[in-house]
Parts: structure tokens; C-alpha cells; sequence
């Protein structure tokens, strides 16, 4: 979110601004930098995107603007979102680029691919999409369900050790994050940032690798089944 928007909104001391916790620690900083007070919200699980009604019960009489962020290409329920910022007299700002400004070829390309290998993924829960929204998946994001992070983190170096490039899209919720932490419960956040893992898709990709990305995910759904030490 480039720091001419918040000044735009002539921000004052005390001055709160909503925003989703998961994905929000950069944007967060700068309303920090701004001289206001970040808020943070909930996310919506499908779309990893800052959740309408999540926002809504954080907003005060103190609340001047509502950042919605586009993450991993899922655009943000930008309907609710701007209904609610009408409806209570706040801004709403865009920080990442919507899909409108993601060339539709390539868009199209990695729709196709996604679409492949999520038919093909069993054992981890693969990108979702809200009805309604395109997903453009400028990374694709998968949950690995089971006991937390051990589990994601377990999975991830397993699958790395089989030559799958893969990483955590977002370590700490910006609610947990140093300078920033409150003492929120944000339930969807906590598990998204224990769960999410970015796996490797290029529009360029062959099904042959992604059918190697599958088969190496799938092979490793045993860990998923081990308790928690």
C-alpha cells in the first residue's frame, strides 16, 4: 500500500485503521508510520482475504478507513467491503493488485494449471475460491491440516527433500508480530499462517510437473496422520 494513500486520508493521531492480520504486517506498519492505529480483523478461510463481518465487529467511532487486501491473486470481497465502509462513513483502501491488473492470459494460464493440479492433490486442501471471484493464483497457497505447524513444517521439508520447491507464504499473523502484537484471538489467522504452504506453479509448467507436484504431495498424506508430540 503505497504511502500516498494513507496520507491522502489526512490520518490524525488516534485515528483507527482496519485491516486483516494475515498478509497485513507491511501494511499495518505504515498506518503505524502514518501516526494512526492499526486494527486488526479477522480473514475469510477460502479466500485468505480480510473478512466483512470480521471488520465490521472491530470498527469503532474511531475507525476512518478499512484496508482490503488482494492475497495470493484471490481478490477481496470488495462488494461487502465497500458497502460496509459506506455505512459506516470509512474509506476503503486497495492494497495489492486486483485482478483487473494481471494480464489475462497469463491469469488464464495459471487458472488452468491450478485447476490440474488441484484435481490431482489429495491429503492437503487446495486453493478455494469465494463464488463468485476469479482467482488469478499469483501464489498457489494449499493447507496442511493436522496438528499445526510441526505437521506444515514436517511436510514442507519432506516435500523439499524430494526436489519440490515449496514454502510458507506467512510465518506470523502481524497481530502475533513484533511492534505490532495485541492480544487478539483471530482464529482463521492463527490457522492459516500454522497451515498455508506455497507450492511452486508457473503459468509455463508442464502437466508432467505438476503431476510430479501431486505425486509428491501424496505420497507424504501419512504425515498428516501423526499425533502431536
Amino acid at each position: 500500500m503505497a504511502m500516498t494513500q494513507l496520507a491522502a486520508l489526512g490520518l490524525r493521531p488516534g485515528d483507527e485503521v482496519v485491516l486483516p492480520s494475515y498478509g497485513g504486517d507491511r501494511a499495518a506498519r505504515e498506518v503505524q508510520l502514518a501516526g494512526a492505529v492499526p486494527v486488526f480483523a479477522d480473514i475469510d478461510p477460502l479466500s485468505f482475504c480480510l473478512s466483512p463481518s470480521s471488520a465490521e465487529a472491530v470498527m469503532s467511532e474511531r475507525t476512518v478507513a478499512i484496508v482490503a487486501i488482494h492475497l495470493f491473486g484471490h481478490p477481496a470481497d470488495m462488494v461487502r467491503l465497500e458497502e460496509l465502509a459506506q455505512r459506516r462513513g470509512a474509506e476503503l483502501v486497495e492494497d495489492g493488485r486486483s485482478l483487473g491488473e494481471i494480464p489475462s492470459g497469463q491469469a488464464l494460464r495459471r487458472r488452468e494449471r491450478a485447476s490440474f493440479l488441484g484435481s490431482r492433490l489429495r491429503g492437503v486442501l487446495p486453493p478455494q475460491t469465494r463464488a463468485g471471484a476469479e482467482h488469478a493464483f499469483e501464489e498457489y497457497v494449499v493447507r496442511v491440516p493436522g496438528n499445526g505447524r510441526p505437521d506444515r513444517d514436517v511436510f514442507r521439508h519432506a516435500l523439499r527433500a524430494r526436489g519440490i520447491e515449496c514454502y510458507v507464504p506467512i510465518v506470523t499473523p502481524a497481530h502475533r508480530a513484533r511492534g505490532l502484537r495485541t492480544a487478539q484471538w483471530l482464529q482463521e489467522s492463527e490457522l492459516a499462517a500454522e497451515q498455508g504452504l506455497a507450492l511452486t506453479l508457473e503459468d509455463s509448467m508442464s502437466r508432467r510437473q505438476l503431476s510430479r507436484i501431486a505425486s509428491a504431495c501424496n505420497s507424504l498424506g501419512g504425515l498428516l496422520m501423526e499425533p502431536a508430540c
